[in-house]
């Protein structure tokens, strides 16, 4: 058995090219801001959705889409270039939402430990 599907490495390969891309060759002020954190592949390599992160709350992640959006045509390009696949897939953007639970499940866990510790000094 294979250890990664060639979707997984598909996957990655349009994270490292796409990362590339964003931080060398689009110029887009809604993107400066954007990361690449993931891409995940259909089966059949047809669709890849794109997580990506910001820096700015709400409002710099709808900018960022619409960046996405207007910079696709261009994306694709370059990554049908570098990639040399047969059949580039459809890319979907979406905001990766995990860094801001990590960050509200953290502030939880210091406000419970702050108070755990007021609660110690007092006995």
């Amino acid at each position: 058995m294979k250890p990664f599907s060639r979707s997984d490495r598909v996957s990655g390969q349009i994270q490292k090219v796409l990362s590339d891309i964003l931080l060398k060759k689009i110029k887009d002020p809604r993107l400066e801001a954007a990361t690449i954190t993931g891409v995940k592949m259909s089966r059949d390599l047809k669709f890849a959705r794109v997580y990506f992160v910001t820096s700015g709350g709400k409002e710099s992640m709808e900018e960022a889409i619409e960046g996405f959006k207007s910079a696709l045509g261009y994306v694709k390009r370059k990554l049908a270039a570098q990639l040399g696949l047969r059949y580039m897939p459809e890319l979907r953007f979406f905001y990766d939402d995990s860094f801001d639970y990590g960050s509200h499940i953290d502030k939880i866990i210091k406000s419970v430990k702050s108070e755990n510790e007021f609660d110690n000094t007092t006995i």
